[in-house]
């Protein structure tokens, strides 16, 4: 695994709003076909992770290379061709409800990349079939579509580019633990029949078990432990053991208003 090329490399990522330190200097490798999960409390800085990583939010200070090249602050049309090396699948999946679910999966196809609306078409039956979901679903609006359809959709969506890297931010979000377990699954199989390279940000550790090869766990905005997914549940890092068991006693403290 250690002479697989590095994908994604940060280098000291660091990213402040007004006096709010978010992220305070992320040094991070994830390798080519290696899954990432990030877990850690909300407004620890995950998303914003992500989105520096995306080009949505610009660092402050620090390095961000895709392939070994350096990204962090490409605009125009270099930007456009990085970003082509991405799927996203986002947090409650984000469907388009004024579309069906066939122009969903297919709406990056048809926008971004200027493909022929029936090969576009073709390409979404393919994906939604490759999630679990026939072709009785493609004129639907997502309305019309449980919770967990509609997480397959967003799926489907963020693989039909067949991308290179694929986020995915709190997939199991809202899902009843079974289509938790389901959508878990789909992810493993997806991510490998592509040999893409994931990050994932949850809360879910079920989840963040089933899909990682490794953890990474954000705190403060540093990454307090990096480790194989099998390594967790024997760190002697309080902060983790007390965040993987869902303990209210320990070192992380929640602020309450009084």
């Amino acid at each position: 695994m250690t002479d697989t090329p590095i994908k994604i490399r940060l280098a000291d990522l660091r990213k402040s709003f007004g006096s709010k330190v978010v992220l305070d200097g992320i040094d991070l490798k994830v390798r080519r076909g290696e899954s990432l999960v990030v877990i850690g409390g909300s407004g620890t800085g995950k998303s914003v992770m992500l989105k520096c990583i995306l080009g949505l939010i610009k660092p402050d200070r620090g390095g961000i290379e895709i392939d070994g090249e350096e990204v962090a602050r490409l605009s125009g049309r270099d930007r456009e061709r990085v970003l082509a090396k991405f799927g996203m699948l986002f947090q409650g999946a984000a469907l388009f409800d004024s579309l069906p679910v066939w122009e969903n999966v297919a709406f990056g196809l048809i926008q971004g990349r200027r493909l022929d609306r029936g090969k576009a078409r073709e390409r979404a039956m393919e994906k939604l079939y490759q999630v679990g979901l026939g072709a009785e679903v493609a004129e639907l609006s997502p309305a019309e579509l449980s919770g967990g359809m509609q997480k397959r959709v967003a799926l489907a969506r963020a693989i039909a580019s067949e991308p290179e890297i694929i986020f995915f931010d709190e997939p199991t979000t809202g899902l009843d633990p079974i289509m938790a377990d389901v959508i878990n699954d789909l992810i493993v199989k997806c991510v490998k029949e592509l040999g893409a390279t994931a990050i994932s940000i949850t809360h879910d550790m079920a989840s963040a078990r089933k899909i990682a090869d490794h953890i990474a766990m954000l705190y403060r905005g540093k990454l307090i432990w990096t480790g194989e997914t099998s390594e967790i549940d024997r760190t002697d890092n309080a902060y983790v053991d007390q965040f993987i068991h869902g303990r209210a006693d320990g070192p992380i403290k929640m602020e309450l208003r009084r």
